[in-house]
């Protein structure tokens, strides 16, 4: 049977809490803005109802921002941890 070490268990939490404050800001942003588009039309963002300009265009923005962002954070928690992949 594999032994996980405690480094390892700890690499994967730190991991698993990542990915799930991401999907709860991806739940926002596709769901919740969705759900509530009638309310948040009532608001302007660059002359735009904040509902059409989410669904346009914005929510794309955050969604790039959470990929750098996982991207940038799993290579920081890589190298930290010494599971860094090699240079291709």
């Amino acid at each position: 049977m594999l032994q996980i070490s405690e480094k390892h268990r700890e690499y994967w939490n730190r991991n698993l809490k990542l990915t799930l404050g991401l999907l709860v800001v991806w739940f926002i942003v596709t769901y919740v803005m969705a759900f509530f588009a009638r309310p948040l039309a009532e608001i302007n963002f660059f002359g735009w109802p904040l509902s059409f300009y989410m669904g346009a265009q914005g929510s794309l923005i955050v969604y790039v921002v959470m990929i750098w962002y996982y991207a940038r954070r799993m290579r920081q928690l890589d190298e930290e941890y010494g599971v860094e992949e090699g240079e291709a």
